[in-house]
């Protein structure tokens, strides 16, 4: 019998050539990809899609003739102002393939498509993400599938070969199916008594006896087959329930008429990717919007980041409107629940109390992580190191200092938010080991 296998290549047969492309182009990929961020929805940025990249990132390096410098000779047809020996100027410009404006064919982006887990490894591959303090099941809701030990019928790719041939070699020692050193032995005695000059009297009968004993191992070996169908074995898998990780995730945020579109883009990337992270943890995340002034309401995507909403800054609002949604929805037995805050810190100082003793007393005894963005002007480059601070930030320091699940950062630039993000989610005990 003959095993042949005639597994078809992966999906994408290009699979290698496509990885050595992200090799290649990883920063122009990289960089795309998180520049896409601002065409996308937070719930849909996970999604694969589609990226451009500079048609000059694909470019592959070749050998060639330096378009300066060096020694030609060569004979143009059809040319009427030169003869051979005349030294013609080199003209300027190079190759003359359009590096002018105006001169030449222009050439469009390239756009290639990613899937969804290679657009996560780039988006969050330079970013240290925790470990997790916890992590609550929930009954099974999705299938997932398990070796289930092996069977005799199965997918060609299913094929196990080591199985396979530790149950052909069985049947073959139970058989007593001859071996080929004991076929090959006969062959060379064989081949020594018709190589013997003269014979001796009795080789005649030597020479048949074992002629029809190399006969009788012949006609064994192919009645008793090296491999026999029943010898096949196929690994089995079965589904099995499988229990759910299940995260919430709220996003608050000031739309008071302190907060312009700016802060309010810096709060989206850091909202975003916090969804990534989780998105990337549980396998169901849902996500509740809830902004504020001196009243807090939940609302949808559309409507938290791009309404025009007037009125003061009561932050114990949202606090407040944060535990009505998780007594109505998330038991705090049922999910993990995180809390994101974006504010630019102005508040009522009269409020200051209340905010505390929400955070400190109601919300992060059942929180599983809450961090606490204060966005600044774009025009404050220093807004990190600054020394004035504002009354949020005042109130939520002794927060911070008795609270190790509970973070807050300030930003006032794009560029800030990847690197505060990865300052907030890195893995337990990288910190204070950079610190000694």
């Amino acid at each position: 019998m003959h095993i042949v296998d005639r597994r078809l290549n992966p999906g994408g047969k290009s699979l290698v050539n496509r990885q050595r492309f992200l090799r290649r182009a990883r920063a122009y990929v990289s960089q795309a990809v998180r520049e896409s961020l601002k065409d996308r929805s937070i719930k849909d940025l996970a999604k694969e899609g589609q990226i451009t990249i500079r048609r000059d990132a694909i470019h592959e390096p070749t050998l060639h003739r330096a378009a300066k410098g060096g020694n030609r000779e060569r004979v143009l047809p059809g040319n009427r102002e030169f003869v051979e020996g005349d030294r013609i100027k080199r003209p300027d410009g190079g190759s003359g393939s359009g590096s002018q404006p105006g001169e030449g064919e222009g050439e469009d982006d390239f756009r290639f498509a990613l899937s969804r887990e290679e657009f996560l490894d780039l988006f969050l591959d330079d970013l240290e993400l925790p470990d997790m303090a916890k992590k609550r099941l929930v009954a099974g809701k999705i299938e997932g599938i398990r070796r289930a030990g092996y069977s005799t019928i199965g997918n060609p790719s299913n094929l196990s070969v080591p199985r396979t041939m530790q149950k052909a070699l069985s049947r073959r020692l139970a058989l007593r199916r001859p071996s080929s050193g004991e076929l090959r032995r006969l062959e060379e005695e064989i081949a020594e008594i018709e190589a013997r000059k003269p014979p001796l009297p009795d080789d005649a009968v030597t020479l048949e006896r074992l002629r029809e004993e190399r006969a009788h191992v012949i006609r064994r070996r192919n009645l008793i087959a090296y491999i026999d169908p029943v010898d096949l074995r196929f690994r089995r898998f079965e589904p099995v329930p499988r229990p759910v990780a299940q995260a919430v995730m709220f996003c608050l945020m000031d739309v008071s008429g302190s907060m312009t579109a700016h802060m309010k883009d810096l709060a989206k990337r850091f909202f975003a990717l916090l969804h990534l992270f989780l998105s990337r943890c549980y396998e169901h995340v849902e996500v509740v919007f809830i902004h504020h002034t001196d009243r807090a309401a939940e609302v949808d995507e559309q409507t938290f980041f791009y309404s025009t909403v007037t009125g003061g800054t009561l932050v114990s609002s949202a606090l407040d409107k944060l535990l009505e949604v998780i007594k109505e929805r998330y038991n705090p037995a049922d999910w993990n629940i995180y809390v994101a805050q974006a504010s630019d810190g102005d508040t009522l100082a009269s409020d200051n109390a209340r905010v505390v003793s929400l955070m400190q007393d109601e919300i992060l005894p059942i929180a599983q992580y809450v961090a606490y963005l204060e966005v600044g002007r774009e025009e404050f480059a220093s807004f990190e190191s600054a020394t004035s601070t504002t009354g949020l930030w005042d109130a939520y320091a002794p927060v911070m200092a008795a609270n190790p699940h509970f973070a807050m950062r300030k930003v006032s630039h794009r560029r800030e938010i990847y690197p505060v993000f990865r300052e907030l989610f890195q893995r337990r005990g990288v910190s204070e080991r950079a610190r000694s």
